[in-house]
């Protein structure tokens, strides 16, 4: 495989461009063949002669589409993507086929491709892959992960940064005054229980703990900053959602790449932007190698690969609503800090939860400024809480309803588990 280029290299040109294409042929199938284009289920019959003239097109040019076979192909995964949007925009997530997923990841991948093959700028394949990781369904091994890492090396290091660039050593602020956590109200501590007394005292009784000194070796401990958020994955897409908390009428979400993220949310601060509840680590998996799964997982019914791992990234201020998850809940905190109130399942009644069936996981009480004629019962509720530090995790029964608001610039990760 040819050595990958400097990025950024003012020399670059043709040869680096062929440098380039030959590591991006190399995380290919060998053959045309090869390529079989296999879905996990039906759909219209016009996709598969599509898909196998995209194939054509990228095979068919003696190893790299140039001049009219790259713009066909760029052709050919515009019309892959927009049909098969429509097909995941129909009705509920949920419902849609894996098929059409694969479909749309099948767009995006002809659609960098041509990009890459057509030697312009790298900015838009990048933006193409993150669309089909977010968006798609894994083909070829998870193709688009290890197209947009080699893409990724090759982007010049100002593009690979994003808009936050050098301002994001701004966002490091002196902490904030935090909430009072009064002795009897505190969550209990332990560290590094073993498997057998975390089982016995606090997961089958369901019972919330901090554990601390669980994370102190992870790599992301020394390394995560939002500086080093802007050097890894500066140029990638994700989903933002905006607004203080998402059960708020103008609250909303939009499609930005980290590094604007940073800028116009973690840096400036005007308003609050918050990147919730989003796998990124299937997205970015080089930041998957800084975490690990807590060993207490392995108590659970599930297998490692079912746990879902969440990232949770934002300014001070953002707010999750006091509202409950269907299963267990490992949080740990990576920097920042969390305001943290958890209150037992047995409280249901006491919490008010919305009556209707997208909001019924989350209470109608604002906790910190409860409106008691309102919600008069909400004063019978009894609470545990905690300052969640970095370093520390919290377990979050499942059903335990739980609100947090965070203090700093604030990175967690969580993790889902039966």
């Amino acid at each position: 495989m040819a050595a990958p280029v400097s990025a950024g290299d003012p020399a670059a040109g043709p040869a680096a461009g062929g440098a380039l294409w030959a590591e991006v042929w190399a995380l290919l199938p060998g053959t045309e063949e090869e390529l079989a284009l296999a879905l996990s289920g039906e759909v219209d019959g016009c996709v598969q002669p599509l898909l196998r003239r995209a194939r054509g097109l990228l095979y068919g040019a003696g190893g790299r589409p140039g001049g009219e076979a790259a713009a066909a192909l760029r052709r050919l995964g515009d019309v892959l993507r927009d049909y098969s949007w429509e097909k995941l925009n129909a009705g509920p997530w949920r419902e849609v086929s894996k098929a059409w997923r694969q479909v749309y990841t099948y767009g995006c991948l002809f659609g960098a491709l041509a990009e890459v093959a057509a030697g312009g700028p790298l900015a838009p394949a990048v933006r193409l892959c993150d669309m089909g990781l977010l968006m798609g369904a894994s083909v070829l091994d998870n193709v688009l992960a290890r197209l947009v890492r080699v893409l990724q090396q090759h982007l010049p290091r100002e593009q690979r940064r994003g808009s936050a660039g050098l301002s994001a050593e701004s966002a490091r602020t002196e902490p904030r005054p935090a909430p009072v956590v009064r002795p009897e109200d505190a969550l209990p501590r332990l560290r590094c229980p073993s498997l057998e007394h975390f089982r016995d005292n606090h997961l089958i009784p369901q019972k919330p703990v901090v554990l601390e000194g669980i994370m102190d070796h992870w790599p992301c401990m020394r390394k995560w900053s939002v500086d080093y958020f802007c050097q890894v994955a500066g140029c990638r897409t994700v989903p933002v959602e905006l607004g203080t908390r998402y059960t708020d009428e103008e609250w909303s979400q939009k499609l930005m790449t980290v590094g604007d993220f940073i800028s116009q949310y973690i840096v400036n601060e005007k308003s609050v932007g918050y990147l919730a509840q989003h796998q990124l680590f299937d997205q970015i998996p080089e930041l998957k190698e800084d975490i690990s799964i807590p060993d207490y997982c392995c108590l659970g019914e599930g297998e490692e690969e079912h746990i879902t791992i969440n990232a949770w990234f934002g300014p001070e201020g953002t707010i999750s609503p006091l509202h409950q998850d269907p299963q267990q809940n490992f949080l740990a905190q990576v920097f920042g800090r969390k305001y943290i109130r958890l209150y037992s399942p047995q409280d249901s009644e006491n919490l008010y939860p919305h009556e209707s069936q997208i909001l019924h996981n989350t209470s109608q009480v604002d906790v910190e400024d409860p409106d008691l004629v309102k919600f008069p019962n909400f004063r019978k509720a009894a609470f545990q809480s905690c300052i969640l530090m970095p370093g520390q995790v919290l377990f979050i029964p499942v059903k335990y309803w739980h609100y947090v608001r965070s203090l700093d610039v604030s990175f967690s990760v969580s993790f889902w588990w039966s």
